[in-house]
């Protein structure tokens, strides 16, 4: 069984009802990470999650709501003991991040507490990154977890090279469980949410709130919105469906929201709240 719990469904823009983006995958005795935006640190604590424990953790892409609270789960699950090594995969670009955080931005905490425990081990030589691209990105024998390029913002003129973007899909027991990360309708996302057991999947603007240019822009070339993600879900025979990197918005105009979804997807609709669980 693979159990997935929601640790951020928000967005770069405050929402006291929701962190940004992070998600927890358990399948057995392995903990999985996906994205560490800020608020993650604090959302595994109210949700019971060791972070010294998980390992790896799998970076989208690197905008400041998925990758803000990084530094800090390293530095976290450094002091609460961590003793084995810290895998961080994450599109081209990620290990000169991670480097940044532990030799420049947090040189000095380090090295204090190092000075002040002689039995800690220097987190600088616990944390490994794999920079990824497609296919097979990790394989412990009884999950796997493959990648994609998605689309965010590519087709505007950003190249791969310049802005590489990720969605993941975790294959265990039987069990599939899609990641679209932030991305708009694309041929890699089709390729992981094909036959998905759960699609976990950005739905940022309801299609009433589509009205200015600006939103025009964001939801044919960013970041999916309500009009897109049940087609999304239809073609690739998704059984449950999940909206996460929800935009803040009024009661009335998250149920217009769904009922867009509704149009064109019938199976199990889940709209994502931090902390909620799905078992698969």
């Amino acid at each position: 069984m693979m159990r997935i719990t929601l640790l951020g469904t928000g967005t770069p823009i405050l929402d006291p009802k929701r962190q940004p983006s992070a998600l927890f995958v358990e399948v057995g005795a392995e903990k999985l990470l996906f994205d560490a935006g800020w608020g993650t640190i604090t959302q595994l604590v109210r949700a019971g999650i060791r972070p010294q424990y998980i390992n790896p953790i799998f970076i989208t892409h690197h905008h400041y709501d998925h990758i803000g609270n990084l530094g800090e789960f390293l530095l976290t699950s450094w002091y609460y003991g961590r003793e084995e090594p810290l895998n961080v995969h994450g599109p081209p670009g990620t290990a000169q991040i991670v480097a940044a955080l532990l030799e420049q931005v947090y040189a000095r905490e380090i090295a204090f507490a190092l000075f002040n425990d002689d039995n800690l081990v220097d987190i600088r030589d616990l944390v490994q990154v794999k920079e990824v691209a497609r296919g097979l990105v990790y394989d412990s024998g009884k999950c796997q977890v493959l990648t994609e390029y998605v689309e965010h913002g590519n087709k505007l003129g950003l190249s791969r090279i310049d802005w590489p973007c990720l969605g993941y899909r975790i294959e265990a027991e039987g069990k599939v469980v899609a990641i679209s990360g932030d991305t708009v309708a694309c041929a890699g996302l089709d390729r992981l949410a094909d036959g998905a057991d759960v699609l976990i999947q950005c739905c940022y603007l309801a299609e009433a709130e589509i009205a200015n240019p600006a939103f025009e822009r964001l939801a044919q070339y960013i970041i999916a919105s309500s009009g897109q993600v049940g087609k999304i879900a239809t073609r690739n025979k998704v059984k449950k469906l999940v909206l996460t990197h929800i935009r803040p918005k009024s009661e009335a105009m998250m149920q217009s929201l769904i009922k867009d979804v509704r149009k064109d997807y019938s199976g199990e609709l889940y709209l994502g709240e931090d902390l909620m669980v799905i078992e698969v």
